[in-house]
């Protein structure tokens, strides 16, 4: 299949080039955000609220100010600008003053000459509060007559932004009615509720920033971040300066997943640094990392799902309600992000899908890796099992027969745009190889990790089961509902000190492991000519790249890179038809005569072979280019319109050990098939669908943040497990790679979608292996060794034995 790229040099487009980073990373001498220091500088550190709802009727720091060290201690007070920030609406305090609305929000931040003096500030620092009940039920958050839990936030009263008045505890909901009868039900009806925990996103490398307060009155800061130029403008509001006073370097970032796009400690390390006049460091520990970013959104999900005997889908209905926790981050885009994507990848005639992001007094919930599709994921392919079982279907036949193909019409009423292969994707990974059967008598079976929980669970062979399950799935990619969103990157070709052509790239896009670092370089070498390339730092210096999120910077910053590479190149060559005397209309549309190739430029039809250094040789060529995606709209009151931009597809087969008598699992094997697009590197697009399943099977089995009366009592790796090396086989991957026709190169961003397949693929598996009607992830071991709440066992997936 063509692609229609540009010939690629080494390195470029196209090849596995490896990450310039990546020699500092596993050497350590990376220098990430918490490493970051300077002479002179004071460390500071925040108290947090203990309580997920109370007043706050006085905070005394005066015992906190008497401890020799301590240089400052700000609060609610103290914030000279605006008192509140937020991703899309701004209604979260950067202090909390009256009342506290969730357990670890920040009431003060203090900084210190060391880190033990401001732990020590913090514990002299007198809070009185009176606790209030906590509403921890999204159900009773949104039940008539609640409560509402920030009645002065935006969205409690007339064109409020977050909600409408009559339900002050609703970030937002919609409703999309389509086809003729929404409400539609079929011959064959399955329905059933469904439970999604709250994931963190769990980096390795907790929130950290270095503030230096400037001569200007400003503050530059060196921060690990995910949208470089959406915390200056929130800082700055913050602060009450210009946004030119406050600038902003991405410093080096140890994992994201959405967990950075929120501001968390930029604006107390600002506020200290500008009160002190000294360098602030910033930096939270493992703990304070749980408590102060958002996670991904719980969910409670009903489906109802009808087909015809023969297994046609003929409608879907669902009710999707998101616990946003206290304060809104992004949830009003990802209910969005949820209820279009409730019906799954598959034609739906009639549907009628309703979502709600709530208010409560849990932790605030945000973006995560997948953003609201991982949760409806879990839910439309249990129901997908579900009915196979009800139709005596294979569930691999039942996903094909309806899956979605190019033109077909989505819920949202538009036809889906791009290539979607989502049949081809299932009937893919169901024909990999299967791994070979557990036999209880091979030897060795007992040992190491070749049965669920190593060798210190000692199960035994004899009751172990096995499974295997399936699940297919859409994302959809970059930012959607008419945000009008973009890129600027620019780029100089110049000579480096050594003579040699050199490409000089700048963006404000923050690297925070996908891999742009890479790509930029590759996109550089291929449209230029050049082998050297030299990325400068992300900072605020240069317009907005937007946000690391939404699977969007390869297609977005890498369309803006291609662009300011191809505007340098058009102005070099016309530098060349000029000095070559060549015709004013070769001059203005030189690549008619002239091109760039091997370091040269080459012009057969002038007789022109000239040295790229000797092009240079008057000077540097430099361009700026702002990418923009096609625009798309906004949902209307039937939730119909075109909200997204573009999709990609995933199809997941996972087979599962379980050990009957412990409830332990062991994933054996996971195969994944996935809508690619263009891939322009092999060796990254590998590494990003690992990490996505990887925290799809996290999910699955093990990861959840746990509360209690909304107090997260697991907030440490001892207790939040994540899956280890042990834990995750081998992906058997194969790319599937139809161009994206409106996209740079045709690429897809590839790291959301497999997220949200790996884990029902995953439950299936173990549903198939015990047969037990599993509706809540995590699964835990007591949910397979308890008897079952009623009902008979259900299949729902595929034994080994199956064909």
């Amino acid at each position: 299949m063509s692609t229609g790229l540009p010939e690629p040099g080494r390195e470029g487009i196209g090849a596995s080039a490896l990450r310039p980073d990546g020699p500092a990373k596993v050497t350590g001498t990376f220098p990430y955000a918490g490493d970051l220091a300077l002479p002179g500088m004071l460390h500071a550190r925040t108290l947090r609220s203990p309580h997920a709802r109370a007043r706050i009727l006085a905070v005394d720091i005066s015992a906190a100010l008497r401890i020799p060290g301590v240089a400052a201690v700000v609060t609610a007070a103290d914030v000279p600008g605006v008192a509140t920030f937020g991703l899309i609406g701004l209604d979260q305090p950067v202090f909390a003053a009256t009342e506290a609305r969730y357990a670890g929000e920040p009431v003060a931040a203090v900084a210190a000459v060391d880190a033990h003096t401001a732990r020590r500030a913090l514990a002299a620092i007198q809070v009185d509060y009176e606790p209030l009940p906590p509403v921890t039920d999204p159900e009773l958050a949104i039940a008539p007559g609640a409560e509402p839990l920030h009645p002065g936030s935006p969205g409690y009263g007339p064109g409020g932004e977050f909600s409408d008045p009559g339900h002050p505890n609703i970030y937002r909901q919609i409703d999309i009615l389509h086809g003729d009868t929404p409400d539609l039900a079929g011959e064959v009806v399955v329905e059933d509720t469904y439970v999604f925990g709250m994931q963190d996103q769990a980096f390795l490398s907790p929130e950290a920033a270095l503030v230096t307060p400037a001569a200007d009155g400003g503050v530059d800061m060196a921060v690990a971040t995910q949208w470089l130029h959406s915390d200056r403008e929130q800082v700055a509001a913050c602060l009450g300066l210009p946004e030119e006073l406050v600038r902003l370097t991405l410093a080096g970032v140890g994992g994201a997943f959405g967990g950075r796009e929120d501001v968390t400690l930029q604006v107390h390390g600002a506020l200290l640094a500008l009160g002190t006049g000294a360098p602030v460091r910033i930096a939270y520990d493992r703990v304070e990392s749980f408590l102060g970013h958002p996670h991904r959104h719980p969910a409670r999900m009903w489906f109802r799902h009808s087909a015809t005997r023969d297994g046609d889908l003929v409608a879907v209905q669902a009710r999707v309600v998101l616990d946003g926790g206290a304060y809104a981050s992004s949830s009003r885009a990802v209910i969005s992000n949820a209820v279009t994507h409730a019906a799954g990848p598959y034609r739906v005639p009639n549907a009628h899908l309703y979502g709600a992001s709530v208010r409560t007094n849990n932790p605030p919930c945000g973006a995560m890796r997948g953003f609201g599709v991982p949760q409806v994921t879990f839910g439309h392919e249990a129901q997908m099992d579900r009915l196979a079982d009800a139709l005596g279907m294979d569930p691999v036949e039942l996903r094909a027969r309806n899956a979605l193909a190019a033109g077909d019409i989505l819920p949202t009423g538009v036809p889906i745009p791009g290539p979607v292969p989502a049949r081809e994707l299932i009937e893919l990974v169901a024909s990999r190889p299967l791994p070979p059967p557990l036999d209880p008598a091979s030897p060795g079976v007992g040992s190491g990790l070749a049965l669920p929980g190593g060798r210190p669970a000692g199960a035994d062979p004899a009751r172990v089961r096995r499974g295997v399950g399936y699940a297919l799935g859409i994302k959809n990619l970059l930012f959607s509902e008419g945000f009008d969103d973009s890129s600027v990157a620019r780029v100089r070709l110049e000579l480096g000190p050594d003579g040699v052509p050199r490409a000089w790239v700048h963006t404000a896009c923050a690297e925070v492991g996908q891999g742009f670092v890479t790509i930029a370089g590759q996109i550089a070498r291929t449209e230029l000519a050049v082998e050297e390339v030299v990325l400068a730092p992300a900072d605020t210096a240069v317009g907005s790249a937007g946000s690391t999120s939404a699977s969007r910077q390869t297609w977005m910053s890498g369309g803006a890179v291609r662009g300011a590479c191809a505007a340098v190149a058009d102005r070099l060559l016309a530098r060349v038809a000029r000095a070559l005397g060549l015709p004013p209309s070769v001059i203005e549309a030189p690549r008619r005569v002239l091109s760039l190739r091997d370091g040269q430029i080459i012009g057969p039809e002038a007789g022109a072979r000239i040295p790229l250094a000797e092009a240079l040789a008057d000077g540097p060529v430099e361009a700026e280019y702002t990418h923009h995606h096609r625009r798309t709209e906004a949902l209307d009151g039937r939730g119909q319109g075109d909200a997204h931009v573009a999709y990609a597809a995933a199809a997941h087969r996972a087979v599962v050990d379980v050990d009957l008598d412990l409830g332990l699992v062991r994933v054996v094997s996971l195969a994944l098939a996935q809508d690619c697009g263009t891939v322009l590197n092999p060796l990254s697009l590998l590494g990003q669908v690992e990490g996505g399943t990887a925290q799809g099977l996290g999910v699955a089995v093990m990861e959840e943040l746990v509360t209690v009366d909304g107090v997260v009592v697991n907030p440490t790796f001892h207790d939040y497990l994540l899956p280890t090396i042990a834990d995750v086989p081998e992906l058997d991957f194969v790319a599937v790679t139809y161009p994206q026709p409106d996209a740079p190169y045709g690429v897809k961003g590839v790291g959301e979608a497999p997220t949200g397949t790996a884990t029902p693929a995953v439950v299936a598996a173990i549903r198939a292996a015990v047969g037990r009607d599993l509706r809540r992830v995590p699964v835990r071991p007591a949910d397979l060794v308890t008897p079952s709440p009623g009902g008979e066992p259900i299949r729902h997936g595929r034994d080994d034995d199956d064909d």
